[in-house]
């Protein structure tokens, strides 16, 4: 068996239209995370493998203490709405944003797809492979889940506890890495 390494351990980072992404010192990008234009990573948050943001006509912010599983997707919805994420939010592996909002403290399962307008609250989750359709809001401390995503249940202050971990695994992942 041969092992290939690459000289070039670096995230693809592109200034578009006079905007270039401002990554906080203390972030982590994965090696083949893509970040162009309006984009703003915060403190501590984590962009990891393969993730896409593309914030070519409107801006990707993304707060303190978030992370972006391998395989996200970001975009945005012309010059109408940009995609925002607060702060100690998880998004699970191959999700796609559009023009969306994650508050502070949601849960994102993997696959899930959300569409413009939609906002997911602080303590909400989506579930995995969840379709949030466009205008749609998850409310604080709903799960919702399904294709269209539809209420399932309310989140117990246990599993509200269980999920916030998530985010701060993914801290102490960071630092690893970085």
């Amino acid at each position: 068996m041969v092992c290939h390494t690459t000289q070039n351990n670096t995230p693809i980072i592109l200034p578009f239209e006079g905007k270039t992404p401002e990554v906080a010192d203390s972030a982590f990008i994965a090696p083949g995370a893509v970040l162009v234009g309006d984009v703003k990573v915060g403190n501590l948050s984590s962009i990891w493998f393969g993730c896409i943001l593309r914030a070519d006509e409107a801006p990707i912010v993304i707060g303190d203490g978030s992370n972006l599983q391998d395989g996200t997707i970001i975009h945005v919805n012309g010059k109408k709405q940009g995609t925002f994420i607060g702060d100690n939010v998880s998004v699970g592996h191959m999700c796609l944003l559009h023009a969306c909002s994650l508050e502070s403290n949601s849960f994102v399962g993997m696959g899930s797809q959300i569409l413009d307008e939609a906002i997911v609250e602080s303590g909400a989750m989506l579930a995995a492979g969840a379709l949030l359709t466009s205008g749609k809001k998850v409310p604080c401390k709903q799960l919702w889940a399904g294709r269209p995503a539809k209420f399932l249940r309310k989140i117990s202050e246990e599993y509200a506890t269980e999920l916030s971990r998530t985010s701060e695994n993914y801290v102490e992942k960071s630092s690893k890495y970085r």
